[in-house]
């Protein structure tokens, strides 16, 4: 059986929309303080209102975790006004697709600014206290989860960069999983298939519609499915880490 968070802190990164809100919402309602990290103040500020109607406790920090400076003050302010840290979701992200030739560079940037450099700086920012909340936590154990993808595990063409960012999130956790699992911080890597979230939103016009064509005949995954999930890696006894979790949606072939 799972275990409730009550007593913990989770920091989750994208949280203004999609499977980062569903997660804040899931982890709030399994008894963790939540602070909630986006650029959209108006979008937190609503979110945490719903939390704390349902008796919650969330706190808004609007940052650009892509600057090294906000991604340190999101965590430092997290400890200062709710007391610690237990569990980080490294959520916020961006696909951004098409052909890599005449590709704009600022696309390529940006990816590997937000999925990347920002999810290196939140997670540098927070392992001191994730280390110490395993050692001193009445569940005497820490979480940091990392959303990656199904891109994270198979190159198309038409997405080099998407999957240079996510299969460096894979490498990127494998590696600080083997070193510090026996710390008793569990790191543990999400990848998703196609969600019904904005995260294809910000496409070209053309290659939405190349994603629209590839998608039309598949009931995608709810940002609740992975919300689902990661409450579930991180309710797990001390004893258990779930390293990596693929869900896809049922009709997705690959």
């Amino acid at each position: 059986m799972g275990e409730r968070l009550d007593g913990t802190t989770a920091l989750v990164t994208g949280a203004s929309s999609g499977i980062g809100a569903a997660t804040a919402l899931a982890l709030a309602g399994q008894g963790a303080a939540v602070a909630l990290v986006a650029r959209r103040t108006d979008r937190l500020t609503a979110l945490a209102e719903q939390i704390e109607r349902t008796g919650g406790q969330a706190l808004v920090l609007t940052g650009d975790v892509t600057k090294q400076g906000d991604a340190e003050q999101v965590v430092e302010r997290t400890v200062a006004e709710l007391g610690r840290l237990d569990t980080l979701v490294n959520n916020a992200g961006v696909m951004l697709l098409g052909p890599a030739v005449n590709a704009p560079v600022s696309e390529w940037q940006r990816m590997v600014e937000l999925n990347v450099l920002a999810l290196l700086y939140c997670t540098h920012a927070a392992l001191p206290h994730l280390l110490q909340a395993a050692e001193d936590s009445p569940r005497r154990v820490a979480d940091m989860v990392n959303i990656s993808s199904v891109a994270g595990r198979i190159a198309r063409q038409g997405s080099g960069v998407y999957n240079a960012t996510k299969f460096g999130v894979v490498a990127f956790s494998e590696s600080l999983r083997q070193e510090v699992t026996a710390r008793h911080v569990r790191v543990s890597l999400i990848e998703p298939g196609a969600v019904d979230t904005e995260l294809s939103s910000h496409n070209r016009p053309e290659v939405l519609e190349q994603i629209g064509r590839r998608f039309a005949d598949i009931e995608r995954l709810e940002a609740d499915d992975i919300a689902d999930a990661i409450s579930y890696v991180v309710t797990r006894p001390r004893r258990v880490a779930v390293n990596e979790v693929l869900i896809r949606p049922t009709e997705q072939e690959g």
